[in-house]
């Protein structure tokens, strides 16, 4: 597997991948690339909603495919907004608007309910209907307000464990190591080496 496709349409994303597997002797191509692709809905949970965006975009392109579902749980939400965090609010909403959105609902919160963690699990498919996933984490806490510039979504109001800055704040490369995209996607190429011997 030299080459594999990034089922996503988040050019962000796909930078991100790519820099999370510069050590890894793979080149990847974004979905831009191809045919234009309709996934099917998202369902309830991480690892089924890769797995089925992996499988439909190795089937529509040929190639191996990557693709990641991923989510925030805040304890103060129950661990919400979850495998909703893209959708969270609704449709009309944009990243900005899910960050204000968010934090109105937890305005009124502990500090210790203020918890949360980010989660990813990775897939990659083959055209033939194969599949390997891998599980990454990231704890950390809601901040008040929205602090850097760097990365997207909920990234601004996120604060590694450990760090004392926001997830936004860190260079690329230290939050490709700590983060949760970063620790899956690391974990499923080290899985697929192994794999291929």
């Amino acid at each position: 597997m030299k080459e594999l496709v990034v089922a996503t349409g988040n050019p962000g994303k796909v930078e991100e991948i790519r820099a999370i597997l510069g050590d890894f002797p793979v080149t990847l191509r974004s979905l831009a690339e191809f045919e234009p692709l309709d996934f099917p809905e998202e369902g309830h949970d991480y690892e089924g909603n890769a797995v089925v965006k992996a499988r439909v975009a190795a089937r529509h392109t040929g190639c191996p495919a990557l693709a990641d579902d991923s989510g925030l749980e805040v304890e103060a939400l129950g661990g919400g907004p979850g495998v909703r965090s893209a959708r969270y609010g609704g449709p009309g909403l944009d990243d900005a608007g899910r960050v204000a959105r968010l934090l109105a609902e937890i305005a009124d919160a502990a500090p210790a309910a203020r918890g949360a963690r980010f989660v990813c699990v990775a897939a990659c498919a083959l055209p033939t209907g194969e599949v390997e996933t891998a599980r990454g984490e990231c704890e950390g806490r809601i901040l008040d307000a929205p602090r850097g510039a760097g990365g997207f979504g909920y990234d601004p109001v996120f604060q590694p464990e450990g760090e004392s800055v926001s997830m936004a704040e860190l260079p690329a490369e230290h939050k490709n190591r700590i983060s949760h995209r970063g620790r899956a996607f690391r974990a499923l190429c080290e899985a697929l080496s192994a794999r291929a011997g």
